[in-house]
């Protein structure tokens, strides 16, 4: 018995403009795809990477508005951090599960367990000789719902929508892309009580398929100076019900390691 041919294709699209506060992301996505020769089929997955979402959300907070609290304050001289830095952590987080110098793992607001609750210098104009801080979006997945349905309604197809981040993780060095938020796919597809290849039924196994699309656009967004924020993906195919990115948040209580 021979298995069919399975291919997928991803193209990051080129010549993406600059995101700025209060830009019309789905307008801008909507340009380009038409730049780069695309129109959006029903399957199709459109992965964009935090930080345009972000910029776009007006998520920038320019540090010499930020007045850092006592707490704030004693922290950044534990963790050597500029304490304006530290009080957008803290604002943005439930609590912290740890800190070293330099770094701070805490539980962001939304539940993810991550270093400075996502708050990011790089990629960032600092203009007019101020310095400025990117948040990550108020809601990702609400943020993916919108630009799902802009998507959908310009292009008559049912497409899936990413946001994609860097996140290190626990017990390997480096960083991969991961899903912030999504709509119209699975995030996160159990397999318990199916059959493996030899009938026994699985027992634990989950996929975390959202991650698993957005670290093979990560391969393409690049890390530092790609400029190549939207990834576009034909040819993945799934038969799992819809969820959040949300979904693939582990419980506390199912956390070892807190």
């Amino acid at each position: 018995m021979h298995s069919s041919s399975i291919s997928i294709k991803l193209s990051a699209l080129a010549g993406f403009p600059m995101v700025q506060p209060g830009d019309d992301l789905s307008a801008l996505l909507i340009a380009s795809l038409d730049q780069n020769g695309l129109s959006l089929q029903s399957g199709d997955v459109v992965v964009l990477a935090q930080k345009i979402v972000s910029k776009a959300e007006g998520r920038l907070v320019r540090l010499t508005d930020v007045e850092p609290s006592t707490r704030a304050e004693e922290i950044a001289r534990e963790v050597n951090k500029d304490s304006r830095i530290v009080e957008l952590i803290l604002s943005e987080s439930k609590s912290i599960v740890t800190k070293v110098p330099g770094v701070l793992i805490v539980e962001h607001r939304l539940g993810y367990i991550m270093a400075n609750a996502g708050i990011d210098q790089s990629n960032v104009d600092h203009k007019d000789g101020e310095e400025y801080a990117l948040l990550l979006p108020a809601d990702p997945d609400e943020s993916c719902q919108h630009l799902k349905a802009k998507l959908d309604a310009h292009f008559d197809a049912e497409v899936a929508v990413l946001i994609n981040d860097s996140f290190g993780r626990p017990w390997r060095l480096g960083v991969t892309g991961v899903a912030l938020g999504s709509a119209g796919m699975p995030s996160l597809i159990s397999l318990i009580g199916k059959p493996d290849l030899y009938g026994r039924s699985m027992r634990v196994s989950e996929i975390a398929f959202a991650d698993e699309i957005a670290a093979a656009a990560s391969l393409l967004m690049g890390q530092t100076d790609a400029g190549t924020p939207v990834v576009h993906l034909r040819g993945l195919q799934w038969d799992a019900p819809e969820n959040p990115a949300s979904a693939l948040i582990r419980p506390k209580k199912q956390d070892l390691f807190r």
